[in-house]
């Protein structure tokens, strides 16, 4: 597909022409590049997000279990000294 851009400011483009050639590409390729990566980079923020909200929310679960097992630890050890108590 492509792509036409009106209206660059001169200097953004002699910019982007000397990135181009230190990169050793054409401008066309340079540019492809970056517009490609823009539109994944937002897509790709907003995995790292989902995954970091995943990530609390088992950490949350987990810090829930630990406390459940905590509990039930207890009691069986209630347990055992009511029995060793008898």
């Amino acid at each position: 597909m492509n792509l036409k851009i009106r209206d660059i400011d001169p200097v953004a483009l002699k910019k982007i022409d000397e990135i181009a050639k230190r990169k050793g590409v054409s401008r066309q390729k340079f540019l492809k590049a970056q517009i490609e990566m823009l539109a994944f980079f937002q897509q790709q923020n907003k995995r790292e997000m989902e995954l970091e909200n995943l990530v609390e929310k088992n950490i949350h679960m987990m810090s829930d279990c630990y406390s459940a097992m905590e509990k039930m630890n207890g009691f069986i050890q209630m347990m055992m000294q009511d029995v060793e108590n008898e």
